[in-house]
């Protein structure tokens, strides 16, 4: 949208004076966080004269244009993500090590000294900022399906991928990697573990691709991955 602005030699304020559409609303659509309706998509193709299914098809080409994996932490992102980036000749970024970055703390310690909303905040403007570089694989935390703002720029702007567990397998992974966060010091770990997976499930099933990997080796879910971004109609396996 913002590329067809610019060739007409257009301002913002130029398109909403033509759709009378506010510059608000076209400036979320152009950074990829609005809902637009079908009339409003109608609206903007008339304007740039073109038909509405070419519009869409633009903005399908750019959705594709970053991966975001899914998940809760132990479903498998630091192990698939690198392999999925390399077969798709682009780099692999892990959310949280820019969050870490751009603050300078660890991100047991913005929770800490911060609390959530903090940390939402920082991985909201990280997740922005990758969105708007060279294509990437993202692995994301597992709660940013619960910042709406988030979650609807990853849904509009990236493929999602779900890299769905079984709870038992979430569990041996975490403790794997010596890492208990966000359940360190609970009695209740397992238990909280089963309550945040099924509290977000509706959120994680949004996603546009769906993989287990409790049922498939590592080679398995890379091949289905990048089989199901390659589909016009993917399906979860």
């Amino acid at each position: 949208m913002r590329a067809l602005r610019k060739a007409r030699g257009w301002s913002r304020r130029d398109l909403a004076t033509r759709t009378g559409i506010s510059e608000r609303f076209l400036a979320d659509v152009e950074t990829g966080v609005a809902n637009p309706s079908l009339l409003r998509l109608q609206t903007l193709a008339q304007i740039f004269d073109i038909e509405l299914t070419a519009l869409l098809a633009t903005v399908r080409d750019d959705a594709g244009r970053h991966v975001a994996l899914l998940g809760l932490r132990g479903a498998g992102k630091s192990t698939i993500g690198p392999l999925v980036a390399a077969r798709l000749g682009v780099a692999f970024v892990e959310l949280d090590a820019c969050i870490e970055s751009a603050s300078g703390l660890r991100i047991g310690e913005i929770f800490q000294l911060h609390g959530e909303s903090y940390y939402r905040a920082t991985e909201r403007a990280e997740l922005l900022r990758l969105l708007a570089g060279e294509p990437c694989v993202i692995a994301v935390g597992g709660g940013v399906v619960t910042d709406a703002q988030s979650f609807q720029a990853l849904r509009t702007r990236t493929r999602t991928v779900w890299l769905h567990a079984e709870p038992e397998d979430h569990w041996q992974r975490v403790i794997a990697q010596g890492d208990m966060r966000p359940m360190a010091d609970n009695e209740q770990a397992f238990a909280d573990l089963r309550r945040i997976l099924n509290e977000r499930d509706p959120l994680y099933r949004q996603a546009e691709i769906v993989v287990g990997t409790s049922s498939q080796g590592v080679p398995q879910v890379v091949d289905a991955i990048v089989q199901l971004l390659a589909s016009p109609r993917p399906r979860g396996i």
